[in-house]
């Protein structure tokens, strides 16, 4: 894009500017090879490091607009408009921002500043016509697109783009003439030739559409209505073989459009293949139950194999849809009569017959297409000729290159490409415990530190460093065996010291803060090899011999962590296996006061926030949830999973707002699986 030509970067002078300039520079690298996710990363830490730089913003915006996180994006560019008010791309990127969040005024209004600063710029004019014409504003949306091809008349995009506003108004004939000269100029298009076949399909210019569609298929369409759109030509012509084989490629490339599903039966139940045109319907309207027109079909075929009931399940959904459409009364009168209901039978068609009465009303409803059923094939609109202008902020772009990819990649990589395509569960993340294992969380921001444990870390006083972790390992059978043995020695080791402590004295070797760490050592061995019981029983051992201090200590603070965490598995295998009892509600409200306690000792421990948020959420406490999920972001600003589980728990309660700006933080630290939701709340 044009935009990216101008240099956002100062020179060079210090050490820190040059690592900006690297790290936004591997940033761009990451946006071209469409790792998206990971070029946020980058972006994040420029912008840490020089909040007043607008081009970094520009640059994660477009990265998340890729990720269809809307929200996100135009704050990035606001922030960016902030940090440097006359850069011609950001009102642009936030015109399409406002376009594709379907604020098409603001919209306009962006391209239009955007033009301000490059009047000449091709992509902005375009896109501002394409503002317009979904705005309806026709003659405004020509304005823009002549202009263009007064400087540029034999571009077949701009041909295109005026043969698609001409089809939005209506103009057919206006549109062929814009679609022959796309074809004229770049006749290896399948776009074009689709484009032109459609409109001469409407135009009921059979012949011609034909050839165009057959052009567009051999050129290598990847669109399933070029194959539906021909079959409709084929099955007009009652060439039903070459209707069904194209059908049946149309399906085979969009297995989940209930429109293929939709022709095919149409055609399966003119061919008298009745239970094969039912498997259509079913699926058709298993995809799109909010198009009743599908279930009109549906209906007829049920009555062709004397499905009286499932018929007339579908006659009333029409009915309730289309009041005036006489044929569902007297269609479902004759299922009723069928079931032997003549009483309900004779309601239909005295019903049918009082609609008849009033001729003139019924006229004047079916003027309006809308008011009738579809019965017939369905041509399938070329919505999918509007290019997706996601794609003019791909990777290329960052390379200041103009041609957009147009092509869908695949990777073997969970984060690179449109992940929000990829479906993820609506589920909170787990809490975060204290393990000696801990599995990477590469992209996320999440600070999994904390003094205190750190501080304890370095004494050495447990078999191996403590961790914060999200996702515990799985132990191996040698592992299982590892840690029973070191059980055992600990247990020796305790008896040692058990048997030598007699009232006040205690082991002259063992401080109480030693004496703690064996039992809390044991109790980790416990912990690891699911004794949790016993791991209780050890950390409040632990607490005993820390209570001969004056004052509580860090490691009183991360003993009652962990204890409040092997309660709460605990509890969770009670409920797996039905053995909860009346005492486990008092075992719940033990563990949330334990959390309450280590804040008490440790006001920025984050995760003794963010774990008893997880708990309320159990509980249906929600509104308390958010509470929690936010001090454990304001005691640690970038804590991914706060962000993520506050913004489903608002989500739930319908702050659908608030809930998808917190997704989108927590995609922007690396939780990349909330753009999937994103991309399905909003």
């Amino acid at each position: 894009m044009i935009f990216f030509c101008a240099s956002f970067l100062f020179p060079c002078n210090t050490s820190a500017q040059l690592n900006t300039d690297r790290i936004t520079s591997i940033g761009r690298n990451a946006l071209y090879f469409e790792d998206y996710v990971l070029s946020i990363q980058y972006f994040n830490q420029v912008i840490k490091l020089k909040p007043y730089l607008a081009e970094p913003y520009l640059l994660r915006a477009i990265a998340k607009i890729q990720l269809s996180d809307y929200s996100g994006a135009l704050r990035d560019c606001n922030s960016s408009i902030e940090c440097n008010p006359f850069q011609p791309g950001a009102y642009y990127t936030r015109g399409f921002v406002y376009r594709a969040m379907d604020d098409l005024d603001l919209a306009e209004a962006d391209f239009t500043k955007a033009l301000q600063f490059s009047p000449e710029n091709k992509t902005y004019l375009v896109l501002r016509a394409d503002v317009r014409a979904q705005k309806q504003q026709y003659d405004s949306a020509m304005v823009d697109i002549d202009y263009l091809l007064r400087r540029e008349p034999q571009s077949p995009s701009l041909n295109f783009e005026k043969g698609v506003i001409c089809l939005h108004s209506k103009d057919t004939a206006c549109a062929l003439n814009g679609f022959q000269t796309a074809v004229k100029y770049d006749s290896q298009n399948p776009a074009n030739w689709s484009a032109l076949g459609l409109v001469q399909l409407m135009m009921e210019n059979n012949k011609d559409a034909l050839l165009s569609l057959t052009k567009c298929i051999n050129l290598g369409t990847k669109w399933a209505g070029d194959y539906m759109n021909r079959g409709i030509i084929f099955y007009q012509e009652h060439n039903y073989r070459s209707a069904l084989a194209d059908y049946d490629k149309a399906v085979s490339i969009a297995p989940h459009d209930a429109q293929c599903y939709y022709n095919r039966g149409m055609l399966r139940a003119e061919l008298g293949d009745y239970n094969r045109a039912l498997d259509d319907f079913d699926k058709a309207v298993d995809l799109a139950p909010q198009q009743v027109d599908m279930r009109y079909q549906r209906a007829l075929v049920l009555m062709q194999l004397r499905q009286w009931k499932q018929a007339l399940d579908d006659f009333d959904e029409l009915i309730e849809t289309y009041p005036y459409f006489l044929p569902s009364y007297y269609l479902a009168a004759q299922a009723k009569t069928a079931l032997g209901d003549s009483k309900q039978a004779f309601r239909y068609r005295q019903t049918a017959y009082d609609l008849e009465q009033k001729k003139d009303s019924i006229m004047a409803a079916l003027q309006d297409s809308l008011n009738v059923p579809q019965t017939d094939v369905m041509i399938a609109k070329a919505t999918h000729q509007n290019k997706d202008r996601r794609k003019e902020f791909s990777a290329r772009t960052a390379q200041n290159q103009t041609e957009p990819v147009e092509q869908e990649q695949e990777y073997d990589s969970q984060t690179r490409g449109n992940i929000q395509k990829r479906y993820t569960d609506v589920v909170n993340e787990p809490n975060i415990v204290l393990s000696y294992y801990a599995q990477p969380q590469s992209l996320r921001r999440t600070a999994y530190f904390h003094f205190a444990v750190d501080d304890y870390n370095r004494k050495g006083l447990l078999s191996s460093p403590l961790h914060f972790t999200l996702q515990e390992t799985t132990l191996t059978a040698d592992m299982v065996n590892m840690h029973f043995e070191k059980i055992s020695q600990l247990s020796t080791q305790i008896d040692v010291f058990e048997k030598q402590y007699s009232g006040s004295r205690s082991l002259i070797a063992l401080t109480p803060e030693k004496a703690a760490s064996l039992y809390l050592g044991r109790a980790m061995e416990f912990a690891l090899v699911q004794d949790y019981s016993s791991a209780l029983d050890d950390c409040t051992k632990a607490l005993q011999q820390l209570h001969k201090s004056d004052t509580p200590s860090a490691l009183t603070a991360i003993i009652t962590f962990c204890r409040a965490n092997w309660r709460f598995k605990l509890l969770e295998y009670q409920r797996a296996t039905g053995e909860l009892t009346a005492e486990s509600g008092m075992d719940f409200e033990i563990m949330l006061r334990d959390y309450d306690y280590v804040n008490r000792l440790l006001p920025d421990f984050a995760f003794a926030y963010y774990n008893k948020a997880n708990m309320l959420c159990t509980q249906k406490e929600f509104q308390e949830a958010i509470a929690h999920y936010t001090k454990a972001i304001e005691a640690d600003h970038e804590f991914a999973e706060a962000y993520f589980n506050r913004g489903l728990t608002r989500i739930y309660i319908d702050q659908i707002d608030e809930g998808i700006a917190d997704l989108s933080r927590a995609g922007e630290l690396g939780i990349y699986q909330a753009y999937n939701l994103i991309t399905r709340f909003q």
